[in-house]
C-alpha cells in the first residue's frame, strides 16, 4: 500500500479495531485527520481487503448506520505493523541508552 503512509494506516486500523462504531467525523476528529483523508484512507484500507464498511439503514426513519470491521488480513497487518512499531521503539531506546552511557 505505497498510496497510504504507514503510520497513517497503523493509525486508521487501530482506531477502526477499538472504534468501530464511530462516524467517519468522529474517527477523523479522534485522528487529527480532514474527513476527506479519512475517507481516503478508509477507501483504501478497504480496497487492499483490510476493512469491510458496513452499511445498515433503518427503512422507517431513512437514518443510515455504517459500522467499519476489521478483517482478519487487517488484523493481520495491525499486528505486523505493532510488532514492527515496537521494535524500531527499542531499537531507538538502545540507541539513546548507549549515546547516555557513553558520556
Amino acid at each position: 500500500m505505497n498510496s497510504l503512509k504507514d503510520q497513517d494506516r497503523f493509525q486508521v486500523l487501530r482506531k477502526v479495531y477499538r472504534n468501530p462504531d464511530k462516524s467517519q467525523r468522529q474517527l477523523a476528529q479522534d485522528l487529527g485527520f480532514s474527513l476527506g483523508k479519512l475517507n481516503y484512507c478508509l477507501k483504501e484500507l478497504q480496497k487492499k481487503g483490510f476493512v469491510k464498511i458496513r452499511n445498515f439503514q433503518k427503512k422507517r426513519d431513512k437514518i443510515k448506520y455504517i459500522q467499519y470491521v476489521i478483517t482478519p488480513k487487517g488484523l493481520a497487518e495491525r499486528t505486523k505493523m505493532t510488532i514492527n512499531f515496537m521494535k524500531a521503539k527499542m531499537r531507538e531506546y538502545d540507541e539513546l541508552k548507549q549515546e547516555l552511557d557513553g558520556r
